[in-house]
């Protein structure tokens, strides 16, 4: 039996979006909390300490890019942006400061839905082939724990949030390979191949990878451009097989 029913906290200052976010995504099983604005966002995350954030960018108070900031301050909790802005530059905004995903209004409730089971599934602990037995990878100064989702450069270890952990697992269990920019949307965020999407999600997260692994993140030698495909993570020889 599962005892444990996945919260989400939907803010957006549409009282009908609110509304019907709340009743389908507890049709399908999810615990649902709302918020009309920033402010309120915030002390409802603190109080019910959710799952997964869908985050409204245009409202009053703090818009959903302060809170966004001020998520990423206390917690690495999923966030999806929800946006009505018809600027890509804006909707990579939120991407920049944290975002795992966002998804444009007007939006299919079901498309959101999938978005929500894609980040959540992405976030939880599943491992990937090509990571050794014991779970533990160094490459430079660099340690990544798949088993326990940690990441520590030298003694300090890194924040990443769930999907940036998950790119990141991604790379390096076919280290050496490169991928495309469809082949990582449609494995760390299920997006499907048919669908058009704009790939900048995943440019967006491979800089925000680089800006907290790398010495120079303008110079990177961890996580490489694949020019014309896509990126890799540089070949990584095991001691053992040194």
């Amino acid at each position: 039996m599962e005892n444990h029913k996945e919260k989400i906290l939907v803010v957006d200052d549409e009282a009908s979006i609110r509304r019907i976010l709340e009743t389908r995504l507890s049709m399908i099983g999810y615990d649902v909390v709302t918020a009309a604005d920033g402010e309120e966002a915030l002390e409802t995350f603190r109080t019910e300490n959710p799952d997964l954030v869908v985050l409204d960018v245009m409202m009053p108070k703090l818009d959903g890019y302060g809170v966004c900031q001020e998520l990423r301050k206390e917690s690495d909790v999923p966030i999806i942006m929800l946006t009505a802005l018809g600027d890509v530059a804006d909707r990579i905004t939120g991407l920049e400061l944290g975002a795992d995903d966002y998804v444009v209004k007007p939006f299919s409730p079901k498309e959101l839905e999938a978005r929500i089971r894609s980040v959540l599934r992405r976030v939880e602990k599943t491992g990937a082939s090509g990571i050794p037995s014991s779970g533990v990878i160094h490459v430079a100064n660099i340690r990544i724990d798949t088993n326990k989702r940690q990441v520590y450069k030298g003694d300090d270890r890194i924040r990443l949030t769930g999907m940036e952990f998950s790119l990141l697992e991604l790379l390096v269990s076919k280290s050496g390979d490169p991928f495309s920019r469809s082949e990582i949307l449609q494995e760390v965020w299920g997006y499907t191949p048919e669908r058009h999407v704009d790939t900048r999600v995943v440019d967006v997260h491979i800089s925000r990878l680089r800006a907290k692994l790398e010495d120079d993140p303008s110079n990177p030698e961890l996580i490489l451009t694949a020019r014309g495909t896509g990126y890799l993570f540089q070949r990584i020889i095991e001691a053992e097989e040194a």
